[in-house]
């Protein structure tokens, strides 16, 4: 079997891009096909197209709708590495980025004056994404020259703006109906913010972790060592959103966890000190969708993040991430909060993958297919 596909690094993430009619073709549930695609289950990857780490075991699967007022659907696929499995249950803010660069080299959408506006729905939670692609001249430059942190080289710059994102997966900001909740786990109660916005996220304060808002550099290796704590808070917090019936049946996406502090008294150029988990470890950057959160976290009273930010009214959030400074912002318009946050996007590779004819791998749970999974 073979298939067409990208290979497009968005923000700080790498994803390949397939084309739903593209994978229909094949007859494959995707819970079969990619894991294949990707070379799980294997900590390598070594017999796949799969980077091996949860930034770059990624899939894009876009669908161009025929009428209405979105121009391109798209469904994000986390792909397990060790284990042949994929999770359906969230987004990816950083891999959003390539679709609507994807749409104008496809053909899709044309370039429209210096600034290309592009509306994209993402289907696993409904949310709405509007896409702003530099395009000088009404067209994409031959070598973009945008910069981001975490990337040392330039891509075309992409603003991803959030329309309404509260509440996609959970129906709710709050899910728990409090902006600050008390979880126990191992004889000891966390007190977190679960919000959901972009994606669900567990909100946790640095200092209650033992960590020091004074030494942001020395995180990682303090996170590593808390690594099982937090897996049980993350999944405590799935049952108390109403992800998972019980903590044991909670997805490895969702919710993400997210590690906060004041900044350090010489750090000038942020408003907080962030660290994220993806997939069980410590993000080397920062997840997207997360950002999204954490900026209406900042927003709303009563949360770990609006508690030490004293009242946060600035339209713009800076945090410091491991990869540098990330600045989100936020604004009203026409009735509608729009938060956003500006990436750069860059295709890497127009390939074709070959598959083994016969895809031996574990059976998908009964019911899966693609259709429902990119609709």
């Amino acid at each position: 079997m073979k298939i067409q596909a990208e290979w497009m690094r968005g923000g700080t993430s790498k994803c390949w891009v397939f084309e739903s009619a593209q994978l229909e073709e094949l007859q494959a549930s995707p819970d079969v096909l990619l894991p294949r695609l990707f070379g799980s289950p294997d900590h390598r990857q070594i017999d796949g197209v799969g980077g091996a780490t949860s930034t770059t075991s990624k899939a894009m699967i876009l669908h161009r709708p025929q009428a209405g007022d979105v121009d391109v659907e798209f469904t994000f696929a986390q792909v397990g590495i060790e284990e042949a499995a994929v999770d359906w249950g969230s987004n990816c803010g950083n891999c959003s980025a390539v679709v609507g660069l994807y749409a104008i080299e496809k053909g899709w959408v044309v370039p429209r004056g210096d600034v290309t506006r592009i509306v994209t729905r993402n289907t696993n939670t409904g949310q709405i994404i509007i896409q702003r692609i530099a395009t000088p001249d009404a067209g994409l430059p031959a070598e973009p020259l945008a910069e981001m942190p975490g990337v040392p080289f330039p891509g075309h710059q992409v603003g991803l703006g959030f329309l309404d994102p509260a509440g996609k997966t959970t129906g709710r900001l709050l899910p728990s109906g409090a902006a600050t909740d008390a979880l126990t786990v191992g004889g000891t109660t966390w007190n977190v913010s679960m919000v959901d916005a972009g994606a669900p996220v567990v909100i946790i304060r640095a200092e209650d972790l033992g960590l020091d808002p004074e030494a942001y550099e020395s995180w990682f290796g303090g996170v590593e060592l808390l690594l099982q704590t937090l897996e049980r808070i993350r999944r405590q917090a799935a049952v108390r959103m109403g992800l998972a019936a019980t903590a044991g049946e909670a997805a490895r996406a969702i919710p993400k966890v997210a590690i906060v502090a004041p900044p350090s008294s010489t750090d000038q150029g942020s408003d907080a000190g962030i660290m994220m988990l993806s997939m069980g470890k410590p993000h080397p950057a920062l997840a997207i969708t997360g950002s999204i959160a954490l900026t209406l976290a900042a927003r709303t009273p009563g949360t770990v993040m609006h508690r030490f930010l004293g009242g946060f009214a600035s339209p713009t959030l800076r945090l410091r991430t491991p990869a540098g400074v990330i600045e989100t912002w936020s604004e009203e318009r026409d009735g509608s909060l729009l938060v956003g946050v500006e990436r750069t996007a860059r295709t890497i590779a127009s390939t074709t993958i070959h598959l083994p004819e016969t895809l031996d791998i574990k059976a998908p749970k009964a019911g899966a297919s693609l259709a429902g999974a990119t609709r």
